[in-house]
């Protein structure tokens, strides 16, 4: 195996939203994430880490104006969302959408199979439902797809249940989870996994985090607050401030932002500290989205 088909090697990306050709949100993103790292992204509001996270699966809102995003010796940016999927890259989502009439169950199948066929190189002799021709029984699936929701302490009707219609926060995240279990991807992107979690919520989904880690498998975990790191533990910290990254260092970075909050960094970086330099406050919760 090359060195290729063991990092992500994203050089010089700069985005702007589309039609807006002059507004640079990520301006000069260098950066490698191996297999079998967590790095974490993190940084204030506005600062680019979402759209980090949608030009790399590729958003449709948004524009690479220069840059590579390298990855088993293929740039990923010019490929459709759809196949850097195929190739082993996920995203979870910090909204995820809701999909009326499309089961739990269905959708993960669905997406197992576009992976598997993935894996097989699209071969046009791929069956979704015949093992021995790169797809898998149903009885299989079922199998599988309880083994995962256990992990992630989800009861077996969750699996007919809508997909994300009338879930709480903390299910929502959960079944992204659940999809990054079913789904065994090789480089995943979870973006504020953390968002409007409570304690218990948090604790779940990073347990089904921590759950897959493996030398095989690399995640960009962008956060904008230091407590989703108690539980996920980073191999970098990374802080991203006007569209590019201005610090790196390991957990102990994480930490000095608790403290201090990003005013200190942003001027060693020679940034604006703007409006307070004062640690950032705990992240108010959310009431539609807190329960577990």
């Amino acid at each position: 195996m090359t060195t290729d088909d063991r990092e992500l090697v994203i050089s010089d990306l700069h985005v702007v939203p589309i039609g807006q050709p002059d507004r640079e949100i990520l301006a000069g993103i260098d950066l490698v994430v191996r297999k079998g790292e967590v790095h974490a992204i993190m940084g204030r509001n506005g600062s680019g880490k979402t759209t980090l996270a949608y030009a790399l699966m590729g958003h449709p809102a948004y524009q690479v104006t220069h840059g590579q995003a390298m990855w088993k010796g293929l740039d990923v940016l010019k490929l459709s969302p759809d196949k850097r999927a195929r190739l082993g890259l996920f995203l979870a989502f910090q909204y995820p959408t809701a999909i009326p009439g499309l089961s739990v169950a269905s959708f993960l199948r669905t997406a197992l199979n576009a992976r598997r066929r993935g894996l097989t190189g699209g071969d046009s002799d791929f069956d979704p439902s015949d093992p021995t021709r790169g797809g898998i029984s149903m009885g299989d699936f079922r199998r599988l797809i309880r083994e995962k929701m256990a992990l992630l302490r989800l009861d077996d009707a969750f699996a007919a249940r809508y997909v994300n219609e009338g879930f709480s926060g903390g299910e929502k995240k959960r079944l992204e989870m659940l999809q990054m279990a079913i789904l065994q991807p090789e480089f995943a992107v979870l973006d504020e996994t953390d968002s409007g979690l409570d304690i218990d919520a948090l604790r779940i989904v990073a347990e089904g985090v921590n759950a897959q880690l493996s030398p095989d498998l690399g995640i960009l975990l962008i956060t904008h607050y230091q407590r989703l790191l108690n539980y996920i533990t980073p191999d970098f910290v990374h802080v991203l401030a006007a569209g590019r990254i201005v610090a790196s260092g390991g957990r102990d970075l994480a930490l000095r932002l608790e403290q201090e909050g990003y005013g200190p960094i942003l001027r060693e970086a020679g940034l604006p500290a703007s409006a307070s330099d004062e640690a950032e406050p705990a992240e108010p919760a959310e009431e539609s989205e807190v329960h577990a």
